[in-house]
């Protein structure tokens, strides 16, 4: 994976030749030499790694997906900020099945950024109503849960966002005494 300046300026350079093509009278190599670096802009704009995560984490495969967002060693330098944002929200949903702290530093910083897609934005602020309730923060967790409803406009999370609130109306979890 290459950093997000050397994409811009490999793209630069295949375009380069391809206008070096075109005055050459060579018109096949130009056009096919403007594909590849449409291609190396595409990479650009949507991360090949991040797209490889999401397709192991639809199969459930939570630790291929993990090997695999760690390869990108710094997001900061060579994601854009929307995919930063989806390296944080995969990385959250992730850990979220081991460590809840580190699950909701990745969630927030993932909401800081911002997602494309507000149903995903939508889960994410599920997710961190789902650590709230368990840490006890019941009026975070109403205020997640409102913007979690408020962006689900497809009704995709009703389901989940009518469970979370049914928690929440249980109060907090009771620990169970030993004797």
């Amino acid at each position: 994976m290459f950093n997000k300046n050397i994409k811009l300026v490999l793209a630069v350079a295949i375009l380069a030749v391809a206008v070096w093509q075109f005055t050459e009278n060579n018109i096949g190599n130009g056009i096919f030499l403007i594909l590849i670096a449409a291609l190396v802009v595409l990479t650009y704009f949507k991360n090949e790694v991040i797209i490889m995560a999401f397709f192991k984490l639809r199969k459930q495969d939570m630790e291929g997906a993990d090997r695999i967002l760690n390869k990108i060693k710094d997001p900061a330098g060579a994601l854009v900020p929307k995919q930063e944002g989806y390296y944080n929200y995969l990385k959250g949903i992730i850990t979220s099945q081991t460590n809840l702290n580190a699950a909701e530093k990745y969630l927030r910083r993932a909401v800081e950024l911002g997602l494309n897609m507000p149903e995903d934005l939508a889960m994410a602020k599920l997710q961190l109503a789902g650590i709230a309730i368990t840490k006890n923060r019941k009026v975070e967790a109403e205020k997640l849960l409102a913007e979690a409803k408020k962006l689900d406009s497809k009704g995709m999370l009703k389901d989940q966002i009518n469970m979370m609130k049914a928690n929440l109306k249980r109060g907090p979890v009771q620990q169970m005494r030993r004797y």
